[in-house]
């Protein structure tokens, strides 16, 4: 079995003897997590074949990567069209069109050149986090590939893209190797998991049911996207997204609505252009999303860790307990059947004398499945120590890392994907909104509050303003009538009020309203007011 060193001196409060911590040892988060996992999680894994069963070990190149993008979706659903949208750039080994033409995995990352890098070469590449996918065999290797070049959205993240999900027994057939295991091997290991559904022919086969619940346990990295929405019109687009969320219900088996994003995510014209504003808003909310991965690939990856060390104490009660069951002379064969088919009992069992969640227990069938393959008599007892570091590691150290997190995102507060489409709607007339709401009238050299004036100065006059102002109350009494909130007209009276002498004028009372008209409008209220929205005679003041 692989050995890993654990010579290194980064993060010496990781043995917490209670000795005061050594500052400059303190590094990055990714050394932190190597060093634990290799002190305390990796020695339960091997002791107790956590490998054989679950997860391969993880490697340095795990913890070192950039947050990872996968795309998961049945054949054309625009994946491939979906990652060229994302770079504006194509991809070595990219291919497009109508049939399942992707047969490949392809992970698309960041290279000083272009170039392709097959399978075999890439999972013996210690810098890359590939290498645990040689157990696949050839079958997988054989289509798998790297594709390298320099784009600056890959600066920040990597993507990969899936061969398109076959329907019924094609799939099976065809694949030569098992598609959900490998899926849910690059689901431990992403940040973000995209499942594409095409609006114009929704259907979700069999096939990827399967794959859907292979990706079980990750739910919080899943995000979906209703693709090629411009293709149907308002009332089929409602039709389509209802027939897709009672889909993914049966399918997904979370309390949560898993988030949609719907739109059209290539560089074409718009074929029914309805929808347009509500595609602008859904891809803006996706590319925040995947924008924010950078940031928070540290706290993932905590989190990954966390996850992975509860199941490997559950695992570790499961083996050390059928050891325990064991006879250690005859009758090891018939033993050991009948404790496979009574795994539920041994579940519930550990579940009430460890006080442990039934949540952290992995799949029962799956586990007895790996269970009848395995030799027995090679399992290990309980041993108290393991258990324990893992336990500190959970109790102590993680905390101690949650602080590290904490301030390397400070140092970083600007860290976001940056380059390809994520540039395009940042800035000018095309960015998101531009020119709606409060942004009405930007360009424009008139006060855009001019053109309402008249009749907003009608009812400012039947307010009875003294010397030119209205006050407080009276102001009040006309901006109640709009029947919004006390804490949004308070927020609409503080902008007004340009001049904060608790009065308002009538260009004053005319940004009141027009404000009001903006929030009624269903746009969001700005912290601090436009220049193009101050009334010209407190301009340069």
């Amino acid at each position: 079995r692989e050995q890993l060193s654990t010579a290194s001196p980064m993060f010496r409060w990781a043995n917490n003897d209670g000795k005061k911590k050594d500052p400059e040892l303190f590094q990055t988060v990714s050394d932190g997590l190597k060093r634990l996992y290799r002190t305390k999680l990796f020695p339960l894994e091997d002791t107790y074949r956590f490998h054989d069963f679950h997860s391969p070990a993880l490697e340095d190149a795990d913890f070192d990567n950039k947050p990872m993008v996968l795309l998961v979706g049945q054949y054309s659903t625009g994946k491939t069209t979906f990652i060229r949208h994302l770079m504006e750039q194509d991809f070595p080994g990219m291919r497009i069109g109508p049939e399942p033409t992707t047969d490949s995995f392809i992970a698309v990352m960041h290279g000083d050149q272009e170039s392709l890098i097959p399978g075999n070469a890439l999972v013996v590449d210690p810098k890359k986090p590939f290498r645990k996918l040689n157990a696949f065999g050839n079958a997988f290797l054989n289509r798998f590939i790297c594709a390298q070049m320099p784009n600056p959205v890959l600066d920040s993240i990597s993507i990969i893209d899936t061969p398109g999900i076959l329907s019924g027994e094609k799939q099976r057939i065809s694949r030569g190797y098992d598609f959900a295991a490998v899926l849910e091997w690059f689901a431990e290991r992403v940040d973000r998991i995209i499942l594409l559904f095409d609006a114009h022919k929704l259907d979700i086969s069999d096939e990827f049911s399967e794959v859907i619940r292979a990706l079980k346990n990750h739910e919080d990295k899943m995000r979906v996207v209703l693709n090629k929405a411009d293709q149907i019109g308002t009332q089929q687009l409602m039709r389509v997204y209802g027939a897709l969320m009672w889909s993914l219900g049966k399918i997904v088996n979370t309390p949560e609505v898993i988030r949609v994003y719907i739109g059209s995510f290539w560089a074409q014209p718009l074929l029914v252009a309805d929808n347009r504003k509500l595609f602008e808003a859904e891809e803006q909310d996706l590319f925040r999303d995947i924008q924010g991965l950078p940031r928070n690939a540290a706290l993932r990856k905590l989190n990954d860790l966390i996850k992975r060390a509860r199941l490997a104490k559950v695992h570790a009660y499961i083996i050390s307990a059928l050891k325990k069951e064991m006879p250690n002379v005859f009758g090891k064969e018939n033993k050991k059947k009948e404790l496979i088919a009574n795994l539920g009992d041994i579940y519930a069992r550990i579940e009430k004398e460890q006080q442990i969640s039934p949540g952290d227990f992995p799949k029962l069938n799956k586990m007895q499945e790996v269970l009848a393959g395995q030799d027995f008599t090679k399992f290990q007892g309980v041993k108290p120590k393991l258990l324990e570091a893992v336990e500190d590691m959970l109790a102590n150290d993680i905390a101690k890392l949650m602080t590290l997190v904490r301030q390397e995102e400070a140092a970083m507060p600007s860290q976001a994907v940056q380059g390809g489409a994520f540039d395009g709607t940042m800035n000018g007339p095309f960015g998101h909104g531009y020119g709606e709401g409060a942004g009405e009238g930007i360009d424009e050299l008139e006060w855009i509050v001019a053109k309402d004036k008249p009749t907003y100065d009608e009812i400012f006059y039947t307010l009875s303003p003294v010397n030119g102002k209205v006050s407080g109350a009276m102001a009040k009494k006309e901006m109640v009538k709009s029947k919004l909130p006390n804490n949004v007209l308070g927020k609409i009276w503080k902008l007004a009020d340009v001049d904060n002498d608790g009065f308002l004028d009538d260009e004053e009372f005319a940004l009141a309203n027009h404000l009001i008209k903006v929030k009624l409008e269903g746009h969001e209220l700005p912290a601090d007011l436009p220049d193009h929205l101050v009334p010209p005679s407190k301009r340069g003041q």
